[in-house]
């Protein structure tokens, strides 16, 4: 079964982040299951992500816990590196040929929320989201228990037999495997003696016995000596854990307007054997995941937005800080999430000041176009929040390869490219807008169609 060019656009912005004409020319003759066959070969492998952390060497465990100048040098420097990492992964989602295996690591990041000033169990987190994204959903709750930086992050390192800690225990029931309404505070409370003792020293998880409760716990009915692999595992029996991410991947790769139907048919798929991979295969060979009402229907996240528009045509941040100020004023910084809920998304992402700044962003990132600070409103007077009365009309430098945009887009046609570029159907006043502009150059009429707000859906 063929696929329409439509329909693989759909597919690659869904799975991945856009695809280029030389990609769709390649994929235009080939049949569904190879089309996404080939998704899944290419991410089979996991390649980590790792930020340069050698001059770091020197702060010993023993130097950081006697010399309080070391610190806080420590923490300053494990901030950048920390920044660095975000700069290596939008690098990665928009240049990986692992394009399947980023985008679930995206989806995973803000499900299974964490945040940390470490920057090896930061670095060490991420990586662990990217090595189970497709892989097993019960061997990938039981992982993101045992890092570092989870265990921090919700206090599970302060869960102690004489005092136990509910945090993690509550949202690993409640945003993590099943959902509010769906356990008992007894549960919370049983569960949270289960994980008394956990520890993670140097990157390796540590089981402290003294802390650790070895008595009876009931937990959903069942009673026995549980660890938190225990808990887990019940979780994973209840078919309410299975629907609750069925819904979640639904409303990220397929609609925000959520089908119960078709939620229920993905969970009898995942609730068999929690097999991520499996279930992924079935949405994306499903007819319903590229019927009309689904395609262009998603207002892109800011990191979809940046990473699309750079795919499409390559940019060089002259000052890479500039990237970090740019997801911050769009209101999505990568490994800073807002909180343990994370990110809305949705109707979210866009506000009177954001939307502003997403339709003239492709002028600012692809033309070096200037915007006047001295103009009045809460839009401009964000930039001088970050650039300051001494930048005036300046915003960000880049530097733009419109060689390899060029190459990209040669043979197709200006009817064929706004198809490219625009996802969902352009509106009676946005068709009427087109036809009055000038399209000598396919450069500034990249520029425009990006500047649309139908550019903002995917």
């Amino acid at each position: 079964m063929y696929m329409k060019q439509r329909e693989i656009q759909h597919l690659y912005w869904r799975a991945g982040f856009g695809i280029t004409p030389t990609e769709l020319n390649s994929l235009s003759q080939k049949d569904k299951k190879y089309i996404v066959n080939s998704l899944f070969k290419k991410s089979k492998r996991m390649t980590p992500l790792l930020a340069n952390t050698s001059y770091l060497d020197g702060f010993t465990k023993e130097i950081l816990l006697g010399d309080k100048r070391k610190q806080k040098e420590f923490r300053n420097k494990s901030r950048e590196k920390i920044k660095e990492l975000n700069l290596l992964w939008i690098d990665r989602l928009i240049n990986t040929d692992e394009v399947l295996r980023e985008r679930m690591t995206l989806f995973w990041a803000n499900l299974f929320v964490c945040q940390d000033n470490h920057i090896y169990h930061v670095q060490s987190y991420n990586n662990t989201l990217r090595k189970h994204a497709l892989g097993n959903f019960g061997d990938f709750v039981k992982a993101i228990s045992k890092e570092a930086a989870m265990l921090k992050y919700l206090n599970n390192n302060q869960n102690v037999k004489r005092k136990p800690n509910e945090n993690f225990a509550r949202e690993l029931m409640e945003l993590f495997t099943l959902g509010e309404g769906h356990y008992t505070e007894n549960d919370i409370k049983e569960s949270a003696r289960a994980f008394t003792g956990y520890a993670n020293f140097r990157g390796e998880f540590v089981l402290r016995k003294r802390q650790h409760d070895y008595g009876f716990k009931t937990f959903f009915g069942h009673t026995g000596r549980y660890d938190g692999d225990d808990i887990i595992d019940i979780i994973l029996e209840q078919k309410q854990c299975a629907r609750f991410i069925c819904r979640k991947i639904y409303s990220y790769f397929v609609n925000e307007t959520i089908d119960e139907n078709k939620v229920e048919e993905l969970t009898s798929v995942f609730y068999k054997n929690y097999n991520i991979e499996k279930l992924m295969r079935y949405i994306f060979m499903s007819d319903w995941f590229s019927a009309e009402e689904n395609i262009g229907a998603k207002i892109k996240s800011p990191i979809e937005f940046l990473v699309g528009l750079t795919r499409t045509v390559p940019v060089k941040f002259q000052e890479e800080k500039d990237l970090i100020k740019i997801q911050k004023l769009l209101g999505q910084i990568l490994l800073y999430p807002p909180n343990v809920a994370g990110w809305k998304g949705g109707k979210s992402w866009i506000d009177g000041n954001t939307i502003m700044l997403r339709l003239k962003l492709p002028s600012i990132i692809l033309t070096n176009a200037n915007i006047s600070t001295r103009e009045k409103g809460e839009f401009e007077d964000s930039f001088k929040k970050y650039y300051g009365k001494n930048r005036k009309n300046k915003f960000i430098k880049t530097k733009v390869d419109w060689n390899t945009f060029e190459r990209q887009y040669k043979s197709a046609s200006l009817t064929g490219f706004t198809a490219q570029l625009i996802m969902p159907k352009l509106s009676v006043g946005t068709e009427t807008y087109l036809k009055t502009l000038s399209k000598t150059s396919k450069q500034d009429y990249c520029v425009q169609l990006m500047s649309l707000p139908e550019y903002q859906m995917c």
